[in-house]
């Protein structure tokens, strides 16, 4: 049986907390509690350990807010959707969630404090959606908005993957058939010229060293050494400073970094277009959206732009101190803040930097096809000229 974590008042009214196991539901724990005088506040189910909590997907969590907006918009209650979504769901992992979420909202948790402990599964752009709109008494807009942003969110990431497929499938068949021909075709033709005592050209040369590495321990040994590589740059990345370089060089880099740039700003500028449209301040919105955008360097701005909100300085002229954002959106900003209608209009100017991001996708794709298929090869006609190099000699010298 469950183990609940509660806090409860006595007659007197003092605050105890404590831990009750072996209890079936907040209902039993709520009766037993008070058999024992006590009155209980809040409830949670105490959190074991999950390893089935990786495999809920974004697609996962999409479809779960919008249903969750729908129903509440249809009348439910929270709860109720929640006893609906658990049924429904298909998957056990997701179905602890909820019902986790679910027992901490009847144990009297608010929204954020029931979704809070689950941030890394929703993100912390939704939990602040809804303590807004709870705030506010605009959840149903918020539960809305957040299933439109984790949508559109989902879908980004969708064309970023779809539109790296095709270079990362030209890249492996390209090492493939050059792993074939340095372990299968050029130690044929090794022999050969053996035989022929042919002197050997510096391609060829280059060619039997690689072929006897990768037949070899060689091999091992440098996918070992990329294996190291790896677990050390995913280590270094830990660190804050590092992390911040890498975000920044993500930022800098030819043809691709004006397109992560458009990415961030999109990343950065859309939730906080929807956070202050159901009532969280520009200060709290500034802060969430850079958390939300996943890039240390936007963190680094969204910290600055916090202390220009703090001076009082207006949004729009705070964003054109940072080069980062387009003057698009810097105008969109300005023009919004004078009419009263900044959420909306900074969520127009993210809808024009996602129309300049497909277009540079399509771009980059047409650009990579014809690129790859050049390199692909340039590397496979090198490999075959350094294999039958040294025959066009010994033909040479035996005519």
């Amino acid at each position: 049986m469950p183990t609940y974590q509660y806090i409860a008042k006595d007659r007197a009214g003092a605050e105890y907390r404590g831990t009750y196991e072996d209890i079936g539901d907040i209902t039993s724990l709520r009766a037993e509690l008070s058999r024992l005088g006590y009155v209980l506040i809040e409830a949670s189910r105490a959190q074991a350990p999950s390893r089935l909590r990786g495999r809920i997907t974004q697609q996962d969590v999409v479809a779960f807010a919008y249903k969750l907006a729908g129903m509440y918009s249809a009348g439910l209650s929270v709860i109720q959707c929640l006893e609906t979504l658990e049924t429904q769901s298909e998957k056990p992992a997701l179905r602890g969630v909820i019902a986790d979420i679910k027992e901490r909202l009847q144990g009297g948790a608010s929204l954020r404090k029931a979704f809070e402990p689950h941030k890394q599964v929703f993100s912390e752009f939704f939990v602040g959606m809804l303590e807004a709109g709870e705030a506010g008494g605009k959840l149903a807009d918020s539960l809305e908005m957040s299933a439109v942003y984790l949508e559109k969110k989902a879908e980004l990431r969708n064309k970023i993957r779809s539109a790296f497929v095709y270079p990362v499938s030209v890249g492996v068949v390209c090492l493939g058939i050059l792993a074939c021909l340095l372990v299968f075709v050029v130690p044929v033709f090794i022999k050969l010229y053996d035989r022929l005592h042919v002197l050997l050209p510096w391609p060829t040369l280059l060619l039997v060293n690689l072929s006897g590495m990768l037949r070899g321990w060689g091999g091992l040994v440098v996918l070992s050494g990329i294996g190291f590589g790896i677990w050390l740059a995913k280590g270094r990345l830990r660190d804050a400073e590092t992390r911040r370089r890498w975000d920044r060089l993500k930022l800098e880099i030819p043809v691709l970094g004006r397109l992560n740039r458009l990415i961030l700003v999109t990343r950065f500028v859309r939730p906080f277009a929807m956070l202050i449209s159901v009532g969280l301040s520009v200060i709290d919105a500034l802060r969430i959206a850079g958390r939300v955008s996943g890039n240390e360097e936007m963190t680094q701005i969204s910290e600055a732009l916090q202390k220009s909100a703090r001076a009082g300085n207006p949004v729009g002229r705070s964003l054109e101190a940072h080069p980062i954002f387009p003057p698009v959106i810097v105008q969109m900003a300005v023009s919004g803040e004078q009419v009263g209608r900044l959420a909306e209009m900074l969520g127009k100017g993210a809808d024009i930097l996602d129309r300049d991001i497909d277009r540079m996708i399509g771009a980059l794709i047409v650009k990579l096809e014809p690129a790859l298929t050049l390199v692909m090869g340039l590397v496979i006609g090198l490999v075959l000229l350094g294999v039958y190099l040294p025959m066009f000699d010994y033909m040479t010298q035996v005519s």
